[in-house]
């Protein structure tokens, strides 16, 4: 591996030659494969796999003996599981230890989907989840991503982190895996070495300065900021946390973690905690996390900066959502469980469901942000036909005996997923279907008699017309 001669000066210097050297040894292997299950929707027993291995500080996170064949697993598709790296799942050692109760969670930077989703099975009951992503096109494979996970209590954005500026102290937690020069991404993309530089290094620092503190006043007195990066340099990481600390009077706070986990510390001579997964040293790619605590508002004085004590006082009024045609009400909400407990929305031709204990806040979001998502997408009207949505197929609050299933086999769920027609039994009723893989539902089809429609999203489908001539799947 050809790396940058300012990037080995810099990184040899700050690890010593030994860890150096271990460090490039470990960028010369194959990367480790590592997956999260959905508890919700699989277990591990249900996995038939030699040679996988637990993430030691995710319950239910493994680490592979090979890459699989994912996009021909309709399991993945079904939001079983989620291919994510296995450093990254840390995040649960946090929120176990400092997030207990209810809470109202901001993952700034959350495109593709990896932490959103981990966030969403780590909060606690009656949580609620602002998943935010700033470029438009990742927003909605951020959007997918949630969708297939299932959880009913998501809002998904697409603004930049100045717009929640004027969110005063509304999120209990803020996640913020900040844009950053991507060196511990080395061994995973090619592109990472290429685009990375000194001045690179600049920019990211001082971008991620400015997030911070764009960010900082929609967090509330006494709340959790949660920092990562996927680098290793001080700048972006240590610095930035001094930085926090002596602008905004950011409290960090220490995580609790086994020696032989081999998680290293602080590499700046500094004495607040911080946590680094270096590949030499624990099996994963390069990440980097700190965690802070908002001071309260009575531990607020003069020593802090001027971004500090400019919290605002003012409370947004929640907008008034538009309400349901009756009739659709009625029929709509025999779908999905606790109905009651559910706000069912029209958008235009769509009707949805959130969480009635947030709808206030959701309106305060819309007032301020571009919501790409809200709660659970249940049907679409057309014309005088009510069509289930598939995100009601995905979601957890489904009622899934409202509707006949139909259980497909291999071959049948990966048509389904390339959205080609697939037949159903003989005895099917007519209308929509539920057709599922091993259990797990993949949609809805029409069938009409003759044929069943496959109402599979367009723009979700596997694209590729080839199968691998060996599978491997979980």
């Amino acid at each position: 591996m050809n790396l940058p001669i300012n990037f080995s000066t810099y990184t040899r210097t700050l690890l010593g030659k030994e860890d150096y050297d271990g460090l490039l040894e470990a960028l010369g292997q194959d990367s480790p494969v590592s997956v999260r299950l959905n508890a919700s929707k699989r277990e591990l027993s249900s996995i038939a796999i030699e040679g996988i291995v637990p993430v030691p500080w995710c319950a239910t996170g493994y680490y592979l003996p090979e890459r699989l064949t994912f996009t021909f697993d309709p399991l993945f598709h079904a939001g079983c599981y989620y291919v994510q790296e296995a450093s990254s799942m840390f995040l649960e050692k946090v929120m176990k230890q400092y997030v207990h109760a209810p809470s109202v969670m901001l993952d700034l930077c959350a495109a593709p989907g990896g932490k959103s989703t981990h966030a969403c099975s780590l909060l606690p009951s009656g949580s609620l989840l602002v998943a935010n992503e700033v470029i438009r096109s990742r927003s909605q494979i951020l959007a997918e991503n949630l969708t297939k996970w299932g959880q009913p209590n998501v809002v998904v954005t697409n603004n930049d982190p100045t717009d929640f500026s004027t969110l005063d102290s509304f999120f209990d937690v803020i996640l913020t895996d900040v844009p950053c020069s991507g060196e511990g991404m080395f061994r995973k993309d090619a592109g990472a070495i290429e685009e990375w530089s000194l001045d690179n290094v600049e920019i990211c620092w001082r971008r991620q300065r400015r997030i911070i503190a764009d960010i900082w006043p929609s967090l509330k007195p006494g709340g959790i900021l949660i920092y990562s990066t996927c680098t290793y340099n001080t700048k972006e990481d240590e610095e930035n946390i001094a930085w926090i600390q002596q602008e905004f009077g950011g409290i960090p706070l220490e995580v609790d973690v086994p020696e032989e986990w081999n998680i290293s510390g602080n590499l700046a001579n500094s004495d607040f905690p911080v946590y680094r997964f270096l590949p030499h040293k624990t099996l994963g790619e390069g990440f980097f996390l700190a965690v802070l605590r908002k001071p309260d508002l009575e531990d607020i004085d003069c020593r802090f900066g001027s971004a500090q004590r400019k919290i605002a006082e003012k409370k947004n009024k929640g907008s008034k959502l538009p309400s349901p045609n009756k009739e659709v009400l009625n029929l709509v909400k025999d779908w999905i469980v606790n109905s009651n407990d559910y706000q069912l929305m029209t958008n235009d031709r769509f009707v949805s469901a959130f969480p009635q204990s947030y709808f206030t806040e959701l309106g305060k979001l819309q007032q301020t942000l571009r919501i790409v998502q809200a709660g659970v997408a249940l049907a679409e009207m057309k014309g005088k036909d009510i069509i289930p949505n598939h995100a009601l197929a995905m979601s957890l609050i489904m009622r899934p005996e409202i509707f006949h299933t139909e259980e497909i086999s291999y071959e049948q769920a990966i048509a389904y997923l390339r959205k080609e027609a697939i037949t159903v039994s003989d005895t099917s009723p007519r209308g929509c279907l539920l057709v599922t893989y091993k259990g797990a539902p993949l949609g809805f089809v029409k069938n009409i008699g003759n044929r069943a429609n496959n109402l599979y999203p367009q723009e979700w489908r596997i694209r590729s017309g080839y199968l691998p001539q060996e599978v491997r799947t979980l």
